[in-house]
């Protein structure tokens, strides 16, 4: 029994939050393969920035002409990217049962109340059942994707055939959770990831998102929140040449309002 009302509060006092311990540690070096993975190449291409300055705006490569759509999976309430591209003459294919359709219209805006997962089911869709759906799709031609769905990348990428992920001219990613590195099971899934991803494409920008801050893993921060933007292959050729761009000028933190978050070292 309780004595007194404070002997009831240091009780039920809330625990202090503790760091993240994986359950399984990767073996040494795992952290800092992965960063090595993730630097990003030069592309013999000029980057530009399209969307605002501020979250959901992303660095891409100049190379747009001749894309013939962008699947976008993850509205929420920012669509510039989409209207960027839109007003380029690209159609966007949206997708996120989580809202009724984009904060603005467009003619070349196309709206699926449907979240990507890896089988159609209830609310949610196929990519290469998506992207069938679009006119003209089976005809060939390039695409974009722009992905942004909180977590559920991975079972989407994952599942996608080679096929289909070398339609896509240019991918624009945000990785959630990096810090799983650190656990056995976690780096499983972000060695399949990057391997699959870096088989026809290689990234050409890096930027971390500051909204979720970095956590220490195996000595080295980890950005827990990560924007990539990769190119296929046969678009250009690449250097290594990096560190005369970190912080990119055309970089902008997603979140004005927190501090500002660089590229970690190790991921340069």
């Amino acid at each position: 029994m309780f004595k007194n009302f404070k002997q009831i509060k240091r009780k039920f006092r809330p625990k202090k939050e503790k760091p993240y311990v994986p359950d399984m540690r990767t073996k040494p070096g795992a952290v800092a393969t992965l960063a090595r993975r993730l630097a990003p190449r030069t592309p013999n291409v000029p980057l530009i920035r399209l969307g605002p300055a501020v979250d959901g705006g992303y660095v891409v490569p100049d190379d747009i002409d001749g894309v013939s759509a962008c699947i976008s999976p993850g509205v929420s309430t920012e669509c510039g990217f989409d209207l960027a591209l839109a007003e380029r003459g690209i159609d966007i294919y949206m997708a996120d049962a989580s809202v009724d359709g984009p904060p603005l219209a467009h003619p070349r805006f196309h709206f699926a109340k449907k979240f990507l997962g890896p089988l159609t089911r209830g609310s949610d869709v196929n990519i290469a059942e998506f992207c069938n759906e679009i006119p003209n799709f089976a005809g060939g031609g390039d695409l974009i994707l722009q992905m942004d769905i909180e977590g559920a990348e991975y079972p989407v990428l994952l599942g996608m055939s080679q096929q289909l992920l070398a339609r896509f001219r240019i991918i624009i990613l945000e990785l959630h959770g990096l810090e799983m590195v650190g656990d056995m099971s976690g780096h499983a899934i972000l060695q399949a990831l990057t391997d699959k991803l870096l088989a026809q494409h290689t990234v050409v920008h890096v930027h971390p998102n500051n909204f979720g801050g970095t956590v220490v893993v195996q000595g080295i921060p980890v950005p827990r929140v990560l924007e990539l933007t990769l190119l296929r292959n046969d678009r250009t050729t690449f250097t290594r040449d990096l560190a005369r761009n970190f912080p990119d000028p055309l970089d902008a933190e997603n979140a004005p309002f927190l501090p500002p978050l660089i590229l970690p070292e190790a991921w340069r």
